[in-house]
């Protein structure tokens, strides 16, 4: 069954309030699998279903290739969590994001960078 806007609304509030509570907790500057092993921790602590390096096939014509992709968060076998610790988003982490969500048919998904002073300025939506 589909999920409900307002649902969706709630769940990406927590998420997002559980990377500000890692980014105000850890600050800018640590490795991304960090940030990422926090994030696992506080989303899981919060009751969320949520899998870490979740392998993501490439289907090529009718063959299936394990290339190596992994989805960094996925949470709630829905919505795609991308995180980063670099200087800047490039397009290529935001395409890295979408062929994450395209191979998985996932509808909505977030570029974290945590190498900001401000997480507000390191959060990317995106949807397909």
């Amino acid at each position: 069954m589909a999920q409900s806007i307002t649902e969706s609304n709630a769940l990406t509030g927590l998420i997002l309030r559980y990377a500000f509570d890692v980014h105000t907790a850890l600050g800018p500057g640590l490795l991304e699998s960090a940030y990422k092993e926090c994030l696992y921790y506080k989303l899981q602590k919060g009751g969320l279903i949520v899998e870490k390096e979740k392998p993501m096939p490439l289907i090529f014509e009718e063959v299936k290739l394990d290339c190596g992709y992994r989805i960094d968060l996925l949470v709630e076998k829905r919505i795609v969590l991308e995180l980063k610790s670099v200087e800047a988003l490039t397009d290529v982490h935001a395409a890295q994001l979408l062929t994450y969500m395209r191979l998985g048919s996932f509808k909505l998904g977030y570029l974290l960078n945590f190498n900001v002073t401000s997480l507000r300025n390191g959060i990317k939506r995106f949807i397909l």
